[in-house]
C-alpha cells in the first residue's frame, strides 16, 4: 500500500493527519482516544481498531479540497 499525504491542522505536519491509499481508502494519523466515557460510547470495536480523534475542520477541508 502506498500512501499519499492529505492535510494536517498541524503547523509542524504531524498528528492528526490524513492519508489517501492507492486502494481508495483513507488512512487516519492521530492519538489514540483513551478517554475512558468516550471509548465506552464506541460502537462494535473489532480486535485490533483503535479510535483516532480528527478536528472536524480537517475533515471538511480535506473533503472540500479532495472531492471539489
Amino acid at each position: 500500500m502506498r500512501l499519499r499525504f492529505l492535510g494536517s491542522t498541524s503547523e509542524a505536519g504531524a498528528c492528526p493527519s490524513l492519508y489517501e491509499t492507492d486502494r481508495g481508502t483513507v488512512v487516519v494519523q492521530g492519538m489514540r482516544l483513551t478517554d475512558p466515557e468516550a471509548l465506552a460510547d464506541l460502537r462494535h470495536v473489532l480486535d485490533g481498531e483503535v479510535a483516532v480523534e480528527v478536528p472536524r475542520e480537517l475533515l471538511v477541508d480535506i473533503a472540500r479540497r479532495v472531492l471539489g
